[in-house]
């Protein structure tokens, strides 16, 4: 009798350098034991150094290729990332809403992609409020970081800072995002600044903080990308949201970790998806470990 395999789909834009959109969701997706596929919602130019042309796929081309899914293939999580235009959001909901009435299921990740690393905007006003007012409510969790937190809610970027006071506005934040309709929020606290990392999970009716080491590198491309799809694949597993998001967690902090070890790029480079498996591959040569960070030269 065989093993049934957990599948996830992506639904995100493609970036070339394999940091971030469908290419991380894949790699990180795969690293934590589920079956990856994806919807391709937009073509980016872009490199370690930032984003340097967007081509949206069309809609209908968008509806197409998630219909094929639906029709064909067992679907045991989604996760949406960048959605580029309010016309795909729109598409989406529909289409997800109308798979939910037919008894779907499969929970729900919605990372809200609205700025790249180097500051590039990924997605347009009117899109932000197609996703608050129509995809949002569809979502079990919610992945923001802290500046896409504060846009959902048409708030001004807070400023930030590690320890008390940092922790209190991601508390502020993340009980707005749940009056706003999001059921559960995983909200990244990379933006605190020095000192650890924490990250917060609001569920209904309280939260818990996540805990984790702030990396010394700059190679953090496409990490919210990675940690909504370990999430999502977590999920597929059958893990409960909270150990999925400690996991999820863990795993990010081990990607980065090992990021140094890959020498990708000159600006921001990508995290170590493959960290553990090169590790039991090649030990010692291709990876380092969860708790430390490696500079090589390249």
């Amino acid at each position: 009798m065989s093993v049934m395999i957990p599948t996830v789909l992506s639904i995100a834009g493609s970036d070339p350098s394999g940091g971030a959109g469908i290419q991380a969701d894949i790699k990180a997706i795969s690293a934590n034991g589920a079956y990856a596929m994806a919807v391709i919602t937009a073509l980016t130019a872009q490199n370690t150094r930032g984003v340097t042309a967007v081509e949206l796929v069309a809609p209908a081309f968008v509806r197409a290729q998630l219909q094929a899914l639906f029709a064909d293939v067992r679907i045991d999580a989604v996760k949406i990332g960048m959605l580029g235009s309010a016309d795909i959001v729109l598409t989406l909901a529909e289409l997800l809403a109308q798979w939910r009435a037919g008894g779907a299921t499969a929970p729900i990740v919605l990372d809200p992609v609205m700025v790249a690393k180097g500051g590039d905007r990924l997605l347009t006003a009117a899109a932000t409020t197609a996703l608050r007012e129509q995809l949002l409510p569809l979502a079990e969790v919610l992945t923001p970081n802290l500046p896409e937190a504060a846009a959902l809610l048409e708030r001004p970027e807070p400023e930030l800072t590690a320890g008390a006071d940092g922790r209190a506005a991601m508390l502020e934040l993340a009980a707005g995002l749940q009056a706003l309709g999001a059921r559960q929020v995983l909200l990244k606290g990379g933006h605190l600044g020095a000192g650890d990392s924490p990250d917060y999970l609001a569920l209904a009716g309280g939260g818990e903080w996540l805990e984790g080491p702030r990396h010394a590198t700059g190679n953090t491309h496409g990490t919210g990308c990675t940690l909504s799809s370990a999430l999502a694949a977590r999920l597929a597993r059958g893990e409960e949201l909270p150990t999925a998001a400690r996991q999820a967690k863990a795993y990010v902090a081990g990607a980065i970790a090992g990021a140094d070890a890959l020498g990708i790029g000159s600006g921001h480079g990508p995290t170590h998806h493959f960290f553990a498996l090169w590790a039991s591959m090649r030990p010692g040569l291709d990876t380092v470990g969860y708790g430390e960070s490696k500079k090589m030269s390249r």
